[in-house]
C-alpha cells in the first residue's frame, strides 16, 4: 500500500483512539462496523458509560417510629374570630371543655372533639381551646387536622406551649423530624414534660441521621463532579500530546478499500 495511504490510515487510527466518539458518527458507522466484524469493542458514547459508572443511587434511611398518611378529612369547623366574647358564651366554652376532657378519659375521641367545636364556636378567640382539640386529633392520629388547630392556637397565643407540643407530635406522626424537633424544643422550653423530652429524643436522633445521609450523598455528588472534570481534563491532556493527532478536523475515512483524507464536509461529498 501507499506510504501516503498507510499514513492517512494511522491518522484516523489516531483521531478515533484520541476521541473515540468519533466512532459514533454517522460517516465512519462502515469502519466502527468493520472493527466490530473482527471482534472490536467499540466505546460508549461519551457520558453514557461515565454516567452509568458513577451512577449515585440513595440507599433507604431507616428512622425510628411509625409513619402515617396525612389524614385527608375535610378541614375542621373554626371559630370566627370577629365574635364579640360574652362571659356567658366564655362559661359556656368552659363547661363543654370539661364535657371534652371527661370524654377523653373515657376513650371517646369523637365525642371529645364535638365538644370542643362547640366550645370554639361559642370561644373563638381562645387558642387554649384550640391546642386542646389540636391534643385530641394527635391521640386520634390525625396530623394534618392537629396542625390547623395548632396553628390557630399559635396565631393567638405565639407562645403556647401546648400549641408547639401538639404541632411537633403532628409532625412526628407524619415522619417531618425537623419540622417535629423545632417545635418540640420550642415546647420543651415553654412548659417542659417527660412525654416532650420522650418524643423530641426520638425526633433528634432522626434529624441527625437525615443530616448525615443528606451530606453523605451531597458530598458523593461533589465527589463525582470532581471526577468528571478531571476526567475531561485528562481527555483533553492526552488529545494534545498525542503525536499521530495533526489536525483535529481533519479525518481520513474509508472508501472501497482505500484511505481518503477529507477535511471538510464538501471534500466528503466530492469523493
Amino acid at each position: 500500500m501507499d506510504s501516503t495511504r498507510v499514513a492517512e490510515l494511522q491518522q484516523l487510527i489516531g483521531l478515533c483512539k484520541s476521541n473515540p466518539a468519533l466512532l459514533h458518527d454517522s460517516s465512519l458507522a462502515f469502519f466502527k462496523d468493520y472493527l466490530q466484524s473482527l471482534g472490536g469493542s467499540v466505546p460508549e458514547k461519551p457520558g453514557l458509560a461515565d454516567h452509568d459508572e458513577d451512577e449515585i443511587i440513595e440507599s433507604d434511611l431507616e428512622l425510628d417510629g411509625e409513619i402515617i398518611d396525612p389524614d385527608d378529612d375535610p378541614p375542621q369547623k373554626m371559630g370566627d374570630p370577629s365574635v364579640e366574647i360574652s362571659e356567658e358564651r366564655c362559661d359556656a366554652a368552659q363547661l363543654l371543655k370539661s364535657k371534652a376532657m371527661q370524654a377523653v378519659a373515657e376513650n371517646n375521641l369523637e365525642e371529645a372533639i364535638d365538644y370542643l367545636t362547640e366550645a370554639i364556636l361559642l370561644y373563638p378567640s381562645s387558642a387554649i381551646l384550640y391546642a386542646a382539640r389540636a391534643r385530641v386529633f394527635v391521640k386520634m392520629r390525625k396530623g394534618s387536622a392537629a396542625i390547623r388547630d395548632a396553628d390557630t392556637a399559635l396565631k393567638i397565643n405565639p407562645n403556647s406551649a401546648t400549641g408547639y407540643k401538639s404541632r411537633g407530635m403532628a409532625w412526628s406522626l407524619m415522619a417531618q423530624w425537623e419540622a417535629a424537633a423545632s417545635d418540640l424544643r420550642l415546647a420543651s422550653k415553654l412548659d417542659y414534660d417527660e412525654e416532650i423530652y420522650s418524643i423530641l429524643t426520638k425526633a433528634e436522633s432522626n434529624v441527625r441521621r437525615i443530616e448525615e445521609h443528606r451530606n453523605k450523598y451531597e458530598r458523593l455528588r461533589k465527589e463525582k463532579e470532581a471526577r468528571r472534570i478531571q476526567r475531561e481534563k485528562h481527555h483533553q491532556s492526552e488529545k494534545s500530546r498525542d503525536p499521530q493527532v495533526e489536525d483535529p478536523n481533519s479525518l481520513a475515512v474509508l472508501r472501497d478499500g482505500e484511505v481518503i483524507s477529507t477535511h471538510s464536509s464538501d471534500d466528503w461529498n466530492r469523493n
